[in-house]
């Protein structure tokens, strides 16, 4: 009789040993595939900062095309409320870019993008904006 409970104690302890195994074997799978997921993730801004960023990309664009004097202030301007407010910075330097390009259109310079440049900025800024649901419009310059 004492045998046959031992034997059942060691199934059980097999058991409860095997059940906690697997438990921790799962978190660790679902833990490693989140991982694996986000890795490789641009930095996520936040809704705030992507809205502030659409708002600087229309301005832009109306200064891409204005006088030279206005497209200046403009520029340094929504510079200085970009570094002041967004807390992102990895979309901030992309959006600077689209800004500067703005400035560089209006001034009629060289280094204007082609539309090519604008479509692969946009990829990349809105993959910052892809976790808070905020679609950016980015339009070529100039036009």
């Amino acid at each position: 009789m004492n045998t046959t409970s031992t034997t059942h104690n060691r199934k059980r302890n097999r058991l409860v040993i095997s059940a906690a195994s697997a438990v921790i074997a799962v978190a660790l799978v679902a833990g490693a595939g989140l991982w694996w997921q986000d890795h490789d993730k641009l930095s996520q801004a936040s809704a705030v900062d992507c809205k502030l960023v659409q708002r600087i990309i229309t301005e832009a664009e109306q200064i891409s095309t204005g006088p030279v004097p206005d497209a200046e202030k403009r520029w340094k301007e929504t510079g200085d409320e970009r570094r002041a407010q967004m807390k992102d910075g990895y979309l901030g330097a992309k959006i600077s870019q689209y800004e500067g390009w703005a400035l560089a259109t209006a001034k009629k310079s060289s280094e204007t993008p082609s539309a090519k440049d604008v479509k692969n900025l946009r990829g990349e800024a809105q993959r910052h904006c892809s976790d808070s649901y905020v679609t950016l419009s980015i339009p070529p310059l100039g036009s």
